[in-house]
């Protein structure tokens, strides 16, 4: 469990590793994904859900039964209102971390959504207002640096998703460290030649 007393406002643990085939399709649902960004800040009601995405209470209803079907959400507390009792749902992870899938042979696949993507789609419209704030670096590092390095960038977005809420923007953090075809300088030839 996360040591952090800040955001969500419930416990939930840092990290899981997502695997299974039922947990990877609920994670490729736009809609699903929604959900689980929302409840990074407090956990909610599917009444309340709906009206943040702008969707129908039944639709939202079937994608939390999905997520909490797939161990990704969970009931964190409950509330009754006259003969009712509420449901506050929250993530059962601060980050998903998805991983290999087991084929029906047996073989391990890697396996992952394209965030880098979705961050493309959603930034399109900042790009166009020239409100879009971006980067991209190459380095020639060692696998192990470059894990190290991942760790901390993880670090730095949970950080992130933790920022006191306010204001009236939403903003999107996205980041992303991959191998590339990319050229590389020979080595140096040593001053003394």
């Amino acid at each position: 469990m996360s040591n952090n007393s800040g955001l969500p406002d419930y416990d939930v643990c840092d990290v899981t590793d997502v695997t299974a085939p039922a947990q990877l399709r609920a994670l490729a649902n736009p809609l699903r994904n929604a959900v689980l960004e929302l409840l990074l800040e407090r956990a909610a009601t599917v009444g309340e859900l709906a009206a943040a995405l702008g969707r129908p209470k039944s639709t939202v209803a079937h994608h939390v039964s999905v997520l909490v079907d797939a161990q990704l959400l969970k009931v964190v507390r409950t509330r009754r209102v006259r003969a009712i009792e509420e449901r506050y749902y929250g993530r059962t992870a601060r980050i998903f971390r998805v991983g290999t899938v087991t084929t029906a042979d047996g073989a391990e696949e890697p396996c992952c959504n394209n965030d880098l993507a979705t961050a493309a789609a959603e930034s399109a419209s900042a790009h166009r207002a020239d409100e879009l704030s971006s980067i991209v670096r190459h380095v020639r590092i060692p696998r192990e640096q470059a894990r190290e390095f991942w760790a901390r960038v993880l670090e730095l977005a949970n950080d992130y998703a933790q920022l006191p809420r306010g204001g009236d923007v939403v903003y999107g953090f996205a980041a992303g460290l991959y191998p590339t075809d990319y050229p590389t300088l020979p080595e140096a030839e040593s001053a003394a030649d």
